[in-house]
């Protein structure tokens, strides 16, 4: 019973459209709103640093006073598909698209005192994402955010660090 009360309480506070108003007024003025991608740099356990999306990836985040987010994420030097059609896409140009282009979206909760933002992603073009809370520490200067992503969709150990200017 005490296990049923619990999930139905946060269920509510979770569905709440203004869960987010545990943001204070200055946090909300600096966090919600759109945001431009500025870099996605992988460092591996070895110290090896890739550019998994290039030098100047493309991208899109936005984060609603409601709670919602949507991120977009494209490698700005992605091939055309020469079929004109995404259904006829060779191997190659299939893989090349996949690996250029990261996308989710779902609900965000902010702890200002940790200095974290929480991904609940709902749902992602890397489907091993979906139904799965992504915690990042980040830190916010001069209307750039940056977080450090620890679970990325190349997998082992490797840690993301993803910057965005606030538009």
């Amino acid at each position: 019973m005490i296990k049923c009360l619990l999930l139905i309480t946060f269920s509510m506070l979770w569905a709440n459209p203004h869960h987010s108003s545990n943001l204070s007024t200055a946090a909300r003025n600096r966090l919600v709103g759109t945001w431009s991608l500025m870099a996605v740099e992988n460092t591996y356990a070895d110290g090896r640093v890739t550019y998994p999306y290039g030098k100047n990836p493309a991208g899109r985040m936005i984060l609603t006073n409601g709670g919602d987010y949507s991120i977009q994420i494209l490698k700005s030097d992605r091939p055309n598909v020469a079929a004109n059609n995404k259904a006829k896409g060779t191997q190659e140009e299939n893989a090349a698209l996949v690996k250029g282009s990261n996308s989710h979206f779902g609900r965000y909760v902010v702890d200002e005192s940790n200095y974290t933002i929480t991904f609940d992603v709902r749902h992602a073009f890397f489907p091993n994402w979906e139904g799965h809370l992504q915690v990042r520490s980040y830190t916010l200067k001069d209307k750039v955010l940056t977080y450090i992503v620890t679970n990325t969709t190349s997998g082992g150990k490797v840690k993301a660090r993803v910057a965005w200017q606030k538009k």
